[in-house]
């Protein structure tokens, strides 16, 4: 190769780059906002908040979100949505003790044991007046779930909020299940395999992830297990702004479940920790209240942002991780 040459298409290299806007340049840096990866692609009912998804036997994907009694979707092949009926077509009436309105919040849908398992939270926007709720069902369809009743509640003299729960089934069988929302941040407590409710010979409260200074905005646990260690995503900064949001996703991960989490400088996440894996970029606005899902292809990332081109409207976010690095990278 003619090393003139080289230098030539160097310089011009250099020169094009400095002719780019700002926002362009931005997208060529790795790490920053504008790297992130647009949503893949997602038709039909796709308006959601707080979604968790699951693949049943037969291919089919059941997604349940925030909203009345527990707001359900349907897809035969996770790219056309079509909305269903809620989880409940008669919402329990202790849901009122937490709630006027009354309606749940960011369900968890999992299948342990020969059939599906749902927590869920209800609550008042802002209020620590608020419970955790299981429900349970053979098919997982809207309309199966049977109540469960409460499985941790909060009230407001508690230094932690009673909803976003998330289980996780370890390799040792052990249940946990991790909650909660700013305040002293994310909590995990043992639940009990056989009642779905917490164990009563472990009745220890687990702290996981904090912000002891400025925002205490950490919400929305969500934990699996990859490679040897344990990875907690969680929902940083404020929702339900539409495009004002600042939700943004980062992880940590741990040796133990119990933590302690650090992300990928080392920071504990119970100290403001917490390695970015999705954030604000272009018309995705606040990206956030995830969950995971192991798919025939690897894991995906769903979750909620709010669409800028559309005035805000919260919209249904997938994308696949790749863990090559040892940590989470959407695409």
């Amino acid at each position: 190769m003619n090393p003139g040459s080289r230098t030539s298409r160097t310089l011009r290299r250099r020169t094009a780059l400095l002719a780019l806007p700002a926002a362009a340049l931005l997208a060529l840096i790795p790490g920053t906002a504008s790297a992130y990866p647009n949503p893949g692609r997602v038709t039909g009912d796709v308006v959601t908040h707080d979604p968790s998804m699951i693949r049943t036997s037969s291919g089919q994907y059941l997604l349940y979100a925030t909203g009345g009694g527990i707001a359900g979707k349907a897809s035969g092949d996770r790219t056309a949505f079509r909305n269903s009926a809620d989880a409940f077509s008669s919402r329990p009436g202790w849901w009122r003790n937490y709630s006027s309105v009354p309606e749940a919040w960011a369900p968890d849908i999992s299948y342990q044991g020969g059939k599906y398992l749902m927590y869920y939270s209800v609550s008042t926007f802002g209020s620590k007046t608020s419970a955790i709720g299981l429900a349970t069902s053979g098919t997982g369809r809207p309309g199966s779930w049977t109540d469960q009743g409460t499985v941790y509640t909060s009230n407001p003299s508690r230094d932690f909020n009673a909803i976003d729960p998330n289980l996780f089934v370890n390799d040792d069988g052990k249940w946990w299940l991790s909650f909660g929302s700013w305040s002293t941040g994310i909590k995990m407590i043992r639940i009990d395999p056989s009642t779905g409710k917490q164990l009563a010979s472990d009745t220890t409260r687990y702290s996981l992830a904090s912000r002891p200074t400025g925002t205490e905005a950490v919400e929305a646990p969500f934990i699996v297990k990859r490679g040897g260690y344990y990875y907690l995503f969680a929902s940083y900064d404020t929702c339900c702004n539409g495009t004002g949001s600042t939700y943004k996703v980062k992880v940590g991960r741990a040796s133990a479940v119990t933590g302690p989490y650090r992300d990928k400088n080392g920071v504990d996440l119970m100290n403001n920790g917490g390695t970015p894996v999705l954030e604000s970029h272009g018309n995705v606005i606040g990206p956030g209240g995830q969950s995971i899902l192991k798919d025939t292809e690897g894991d995906l990332i769903v979750y909620h942002y709010y669409d800028g081109n559309a005035g805000g409207t919260p919209k249904l976010g997938i994308n696949l991780l790749n863990w090559s690095s040892g940590w989470p990278v959407a695409h």
